[in-house]
Parts: structure tokens; sequence; C-alpha cells
């Protein structure tokens, strides 16, 4: 299995500087699956990032990489938290709340925006996307922006080019694991 495409949309986590990324892939069998994140797990857990199957599709498996101490933080966020409760979330731990969540992707057909979260965007950003049913936002990049908006694009920006430079160095034959950054 090609990293090209983990390190394609999961750089700014990768490299320390985002909470968590999602995206999608393919596998021919559970098993191929089972052993892909085995070993994403094994070469990354040591950098201090996870690797989460959060639900199947018909386009794959929808995969969450995230670091565990980046979340922790911003779930304690009171706006985060406040969010999560009133959609059910215990909060008790970030693994529960992972748990939760996978469990809303798998009984849900709709996604759950408070996902946002969980991948570090701002509280202010999510509440303003569920709030105002992802109409009227100050500016769309890697999130739709409701609050700072120069702020945000100042983080696509880097963002972008922490992306560039990741496929850059893995297409030179560079790994995920010697990207990552120990956190």
């Amino acid at each position: 299995m090609s990293e090209e495409t983990l390190v394609r949309h999961c750089s700014p986590t990768i490299l320390g500087m985002k909470t968590g990324n999602i995206f999608s892939q393919r596998f021919n069998s559970i098993e191929e699956e089972r052993s892909y994140i085995r070993d994403l797990n094994n070469r990354l857990i040591p950098k201090g990032l996870r690797v989460v199957p959060l639900r199947k599709h018909s386009g794959g498996t929808l995969i969450y990489v995230y670091r565990p101490s980046m979340l922790k933080k911003d779930l304690k966020d009171s706006r985060a938290d406040k969010v999560l409760r009133e959609r059910g979330y215990t909060c008790e731990s970030t693994n529960k709340c992972i748990v939760q969540l996978v469990r809303r992707l798998r009984e849900n057909k709709s996604f759950p925006h408070e996902i946002g979260l969980f991948l570090g965007y701002p509280p202010e950003d999510v509440c303003g996307f569920i709030d105002n049913k992802a109409e009227g936002c100050k500016c769309v990049g890697c999130w739709k922006v409701y609050g700072d908006e120069k702020k945000a694009q100042r983080l696509f920006e880097k963002y972008k080019r922490c992306t560039e430079l990741c496929c850059s160095l893995v297409a030179k034959g560079c790994s995920v694991d010697k990207l990552a950054v120990s956190y």
C-alpha cells in the first residue's frame, strides 16, 4: 500500500501542526485493512500518532490519523466540551469520545459535524458550521471559517506548504515514519 494517500491527506498531523486528519482508503479485504492499520500504528505510535478506522463506505474505509495529546487538549476547551455533550458524548476521556464518534459515524448516514473538533478545527468554526447549517461562512479552506478568517487563511497556507513538502519527500523515497515528528 502506497504512503502517498496518507501523506497527501495527513501531512499537517504527521508533522505535529494539526490534531487530526481523515482520508478514505480502499482495501481488497478486511485482512489487508487490518494489516495496513496495524503496520502504520506500529510505526507511528512511537511518534505520538494513532491510526483508527472510523467506518466503511462504498468508497473504502474512512481512516482517522490523530495525535492523542493534541486531541486531549482540544477537547478540554469549554466550547468543544459543550458541543460534544449536547450531542450525547460523555467526555470522560478522549478514547471514549473517539469510540462515541465511531458509533455515531457507523449508526447514522449523515456525517456528524462535531467531527471537526477531532480534526483540530476551531470550536467557533465548528459551532458556526452547525448553527448556520453550513451557510454564511467568511471563507473556505480545510474547513468553513466563521471566526478568525485571517488566522485560518494563514493555517490553510501553512498546511498546504507542509503537504507539498511531505509529498515531495515521499516521492523521493522518504517514509512516513521518517517524516513524522515525535510529539
